[in-house]
C-alpha cells in the first residue's frame, strides 16, 4: 500500500511537472558525449533519434537534450532503460569499484549480525516514536516538494537548468522505488517490531531495504550534484541522513534496511543523471569511482596495492627478529602482527641499507637478508607502483602430532601440553593435520586461505572431581560425564578477503593476531586459539602523525569486531579489540591494545553507548556493579633493545589487566610477562637465547577479595571465559598460574635451526584444589631444501610432577611433532 508520504512526493513531481507541460526556452544544442554511458550508473548510448526531438517538434527548444527529459512515452522509455541499468549494475563492475564494494558490504554484514541487538535497545517511547516517524514522512515529503519546486521553478523563470533538477531527481526517486519494492516482497523480511526484532526474510515483511532512505538519496545525490557548492552538498546530504536516521529511531527499519536502501538511492541517483544530465545547463560531472581510477589498474601505487599478511608460524619472524635485535632493523613493529608481505619487504630494504655500515662477523645476517629478499621479491619489485597481479600456493604440508601420555588439554582450567597451535584439537594418541595455503593479490584486492583436515583421537570423560571445580570455579551448572569425540574434520585456519585504501586494509574473515612482543604468547592476544571470524582495519605500513604528535615515531593501529565461537553461558558474544603500537625512539616501541567482550544472549546488550563506554574502559552506571561494560581485557606492551651493549640484549614484555582502564591502575589485580632477549654470544654469533616469565597469581580480584580464579580471562557475565571453541585467546599460564621458559636457537643456515626449549609451569592451589606443577622438555628441528621441500621436527618430554585433581602420582608424557611440507616457487633456495 502506497503512504501518505509516497503520494506527496509523487503528487510533488508529478503534478507540478504536469501543469508546466509545454516547450522549454532558452536551450542551446548539445554535442554528443561518447562516455556517457560507459560504466556503472549508465542507462545506455543515447542517440539523436532517443531525444524524440525535431524541426519540426521542437517548438521554442533547439536542444534535443533537454527535450528529452519530459513526462508522457519519455519518461515511461527512461524508467525502462534506467531500471535495466540498475539491475544490469553488478555486470559492470570494474576492480576499482572493490574499494567501495567491499566496504559497503562489510559493513552491510556487521549490520546484519547486530540488527536485533541495535534495535531492541533504542528508545521504546511512543512520543519518540511518532515524532520519529512523523520527522520521517515530513523529510521525505519536503524533499520531493523541494525535486517538484525545482521543475516548476524552472518552467515559470525559462531556466532549464532548474527544470532538470527537478526532473531528474524526481525520475532517480522513481527508479530508487522501483527497485526497492521489487526487493520489498521478494525478500519479505520483518519490520523491528514484529516478532520481537528478529528481522526475519521471507516472512510476509516490507522491512527490506528502506524506500524512506532510497528516495531520499536518490533526490539528494541529483541536487548535490547539479548545484555541486558545499552548503547544497551539506543540505541535501544532511537532509537524506536526517530522514534515514529517524527510520531507525522509529523502528521502522533495521540498520541494514537503510544503508541498503540508501545505496540504492544513491546509485539510481547515479544512472539516471549520467544517462540525462546536460552538461551544458551546469553542474559537475558524475564520475564513477572506476572512471576516476582507472589509472590505477596498470600504475597502482604501493599504498593502494592488495597485500595478504604473512602467516603467524612463519619462519619469517623469528627471522626478523633477529635482525632486529641486532640492530639491522629499527622500524619493526614486534608487538602487533602479523605483517604484511608489503610491510616486510619494507623491512627487508632497511635492513640492507643498514648493512652498508658494517656487519657483525659470522652472525649469517647477510645471507638472511638475501633469502628475505627472494622470499619477497614479487612485494620489492613494486615499491614503486605498478601492476598488481600474483596468485600463488603458499604451502602443502602433512602433520602428525602423537602424545603417547596424558595430554593437558584444557588451558582455561588445567594447562596445555601443546600450545600456541590456532587451536588445532589434540587428544592422547595420533593427531594429524593435512592442509595447505593459498594467497592472491588483484589491484587493491588481497585473497588469503589456509585449510585443513584435522583429526584427533577420542578421549574419556573427566572425573567427578574436575566437572565439580569446573562448575565452581565457572560458576556453572556441573557438565554431564560425557567422553570426548573423536575429531575428525575440514576446518579453515586463516582465510579472508582484503582490499587496501590509501595503506589502510579492510578484511573480512578468519584471523590470527598476535598483539605482543617475544615467542612465548601475548597475555592479551595470541595465536593460541582458533582464528576468530571478524572485521579488521590496520594500516598496512606504519604513519606518522601530523605536527608534533610526529615525534611519537612510526605507528599503527590495528582494530577488529568478531564474535567467539563454543560459548554455552553467554552464545557467540561479539568481541572487538583496538591495538596501538608505535616507536618514538628506535631502539624503544611501546603498545596499548584493550579487547572487549559482549553481547550475545544473555550478555551486556550491544547499544551504542556501551560500546563507547567499553571502548574507552568508561565505568557506566547502567551496568551491574557500576562496572565498565562487557568483560574488556587491557595490556601495555614494550620492546628496548639495549644500544650501550652492542645490540647484544633487549628486553620486552607486556603487562596485563582484566576489567581495568589500564594496567597500572590497579598493580595488584595485575598479570605479568616480562622477557629478555640475547641476540648472540661472543665467539658462537649464531647463537641466540630467550627467556620468558609469565605470572597471573594477582593477588585480589578488588575491595580485599582473594583472587580464586575468578578475575583474569574470567567474567560473572562471560562465564565460558577469553575463550574461542575451549582455548585460550591469551597465554596458556591460564588464569591463576605461574610459568618461566627459554627457547637456546642455534642458526645453522637462513631458515635451518635448531632449538632446544625449557618450560616450568604451575597452577595455584587456590585455583585448582592442591594445585598443580609440569615441566616440558623439547628439542626443534627445521629444514628447508633447495626444491622447495621442507621437515620441521620436535620431540616434546612433559615430567607432571604434582598434580592431585587429575592424577595420582607423577605422569610422564612424550610429544612427537613432524611436519613435512612443500613451499613453490618464490620459497625455493
Amino acid at each position: 500500500m502506497i503512504r501518505k508520504w509516497e503520494t506527496f512526493v509523487f503528487g510533488s513531481f508529478l503534478t507540478l511537472a504536469s501543469g508546466a507541460l509545454g516547450t522549454p526556452c532558452g536551450a542551446k544544442p548539445r554535442p554528443q558525449e561518447a562516455d556517457a554511458t560507459s560504466h556503472v550508473g549508465a542507462a545506455g548510448a543515447r542517440t539523436e533519434s532517443d531525444s524524440g526531438a525535431s524541426p519540426e517538434t521542437a517548438g521554442a527548444s533547439d536542444n534535443p537534450w533537454s527535450q528529452d527529459n519530459s513526462l508522457g512515452p519519455r519518461l515511461i522509455k527512461h524508467l525502462a532503460q534506467d531500471q535495466e541499468a540498475i539491475w544490469t549494475l553488478p555486470a559492470r563492475v570494474r576492480l576499482a569499484d572493490a574499494d567501495w564494494l567491499m566496504p559497503l558490504s562489510l559493513a552491510a554484514a556487521g549490520m546484519f549480525a547486530t540488527d536485533t541487538e541495535f534495535s531492541k535497545h533504542l528508545s521504546n517511547s511512543a512520543v519518540r516514536l511518532k515524532r520519529s516517524n512523523d520527522f520521517s514522512n515530513y523529510g521525505i515529503g519536503a524533499m520531493g516538494g523541494m525535486a517538484g519546486g525545482f521543475y516548476l521553478w524552472g518552467q515559470l523563470t525559462h531556466d532549464d537548468h532548474k527544470r532538470e533538477t527537478g526532473f531528474l531527481a524526481g525520475e532517480a526517486a522513481l527508479d530508487g522505488l522501483g527497485a526497492v519494492y521489487a526487493l520489498k516482497y521478494t525478500l519479505g523480511r520483518e519490520r523491528p517490531l514484529q516478532d520481537d526484532y528478529r528481522g526475519n526474510f521471507w516472512s510476509s515483511g516490507d522491512s527490506f531495504p528502506s524506500e524512506h532512505a532510497a528516495a531520499a538519496w536518490s533526490i539528494a545525490s541529483v541536487v548535490a550534484h547539479e548545484y555541486p557548492s558545499t552548503l547544497t552538498q551539506l543540505f541535501a546530504y544532511g537532509m537524506a541522513s536526517a530522514v534515514s536516521v529517524s527510520r531507525l529511531t522509529a523502528k521502522e527499519h533495521f540498520p541494514s534496511d537503510v544503508l541498503i536502501g540508501s545505496a540504492i538511492g544513491w546509485l539510481s541517483g547515479e544512472v539516471v543523471y549520467r544517462a540525462h544530465h546536460d552538461p551544458e545547463l551546469g553542474g559537475s560531472t558524475w564520475e564513477t569511482y572506476a572512471e576516476a581510477r582507472a589509472y590505477l589498474e596498470n600504475d597502482r601505487p604501493r599504498r593502494n596495492m592488495g597485500t595478504t599478511f604473512v602467516e603467524l608460524d612463519s619462519w619469517v619472524y623469528p627471522a626478523m627478529d633477529r635482525l632486529a635485535g641486532l640492530g639491522y632493523i629499527h622500524t619493526a613493529l614486534q608487538g602487533l602482527r602479523p605483517w604484511t608481505r608489503m610491510q616486510c619487504a619494507l623491512l627487508i630494504e632497511v635492513a640492507s641499507e643498514k648493512m652498508q655500515d658494517g656487519e657483525i662477523p659470522g652472525d649469517g645476517a647477510g645471507a638472511l637478508v638475501d633469502r628475505l629478499r627472494r622470499e619477497f621479491s614479487y612485494e620489492i619489485a613494486r615499491f614503486d607502483g605498478g601492476r598488481n597481479l600474483t596468485a600463488n600456493l603458499d604451502s602443502v604440508y602433512t602433520r602428525a602430532v602423537s602424545i603417547s601420555g596424558p595430554a593437558l588439554t584444557d588451558g582455561f582450567h588445567f594447562g596445555q601440553t601443546i600450545s600456541y597451535d590456532f587451536g588445532r584439537p589434540f587428544e592422547r594418541g595420533t593427531n594429524l593435520q593435512d592442509g595447505g595455503a593459498f594467497r592472491a593479490a588483484l589491484g587493491p584486492l588481497a585473497i588469503y586461505v589456509r585449510a585443513e583436515y584435522q583429526h584427533a583421537p577420542g578421549a574419556p570423560a573427566p572425573s567427578d572431581a574436575v566437572r565439580s571445580i569446573i562448575a565452581l570455579r565457572d560458576l556453572v551448572p556441573e557438565p554431564p560425564a560425557v567422553p570426548v569425540d573423536a575429531i575428525n574434520r575440514p576446518r579453515l585456519l586463516d582465510a579472508y578477503i582484503g582490499v587496501n585504501l590509501s595503506n589502510w586494509q579492510l578484511l573480512a574473515g578468519k584471523q590470527s593476531l598476535s598483539w605482543g612482543p617475544g615467542p612465548g604468547g601475548s597475555l592479551l592476544w595470541s595465536d593460541n586459539a582458533e582464528p576468530v571470524d571478524m572485521i579488521r582495519l590496520v594500516n598496512s605500513e606504519p604513519s606518522r602523525l601530523p605536527g608534533f604528535l610526529k615525534y611519537l615515531g612510526p605507528l599503527s593501529v590495528d582494530q577488529f569486531v568478531g564474535r567467539l565461537e563454543g560459548g554455552t553461558f553467554v552464545p557467540h558474544p561479539f568481541i572487538y579489540g583496538t591495538k596501538i603500537s608505535l616507536k618514538p625512539i628506535p631502539d624503544f616501541e611501546f603498545g596499548f591494545g584493550r579487547t572487549t567482550t559482549i553481547g550475545g544472549r544473555g550478555g551486556d546488550p550491544l547499544t551504542f553507548g556501551n560500546l563507547v563506554d567499553s571502548y574507552f574502559g568508561r565505568v557506566s552506571t547502567d551496568t551491574a556493579g557500576d562496572s565498565v561494560p562487557g568483560d574488556s581485557h587491557v595490556a601495555v606492551d614494550w620492546t628496548f633493545n639495549v644500544p650501550k651493549l652492542g645490540n647484544y640484549l633487549v628486553f620486552y614484555g607486556d603487562w596485563y589487566s582484566d576489567d581495568d582502564p589500564i594496567p597500572f591502575q590497579a598493580p595488584r589485580r595485575s598479570a605479568y610477562r616480562p622477557g629478555f632477549y640475547v641476540t648472540h654470544f661472543p665467539g658462537i654469533p649464531k647463537l641466540d637465547f630467550h627467556f620468558e616469565a609469565a605470572n597471573t597469581e594477582s593477588a585480589v580480584v578488588g575491595h580485599g577479595v582473594a583472587n580464586t580464579g575468578n578475575l583474569d580471562y574470567w567474567n560473572f557475565t562471560y562465564r565460558d571465559g577469553y575463550t574461542n571453541n575451549g582455548f585460550l585467546i591469551g597465554n596458556v599460564v591460564g588464569r591463576l598460574g605461574q610459568t618461566y621458559q627459554g627457547w637456546l636457537t642455534y642458526w645453522r643456515s637462513s631458515r635451518d635451526t635448531v632449538q632446544l626449549t625449557y618450560k616450568n609451569s604451575s597452577v595455584a592451589s587456590a585455583f585448582i584444589p592442591g594445585g598443580g606443577a609440569w615441566q616440558d622438555y623439547g628439542l626443534k628441528n627445521e629444514i628447508y631444501l633447495k626444491s622447495g621441500l621442507y621437515l620441521k621436527s620436535q620431540i616434546q618430554f612433559e615430567y607432571i610432577s604434582h598434580y592431585p585433581i587429575l592424577f595420582k602420582g607423577p605422569q610422564k608424557n612424550l610429544a612427537v611433532i613432524l611436519e613435512f611440507g612443500f613451499l613453490p616457487d618464490s620459497k625455493r633456495e
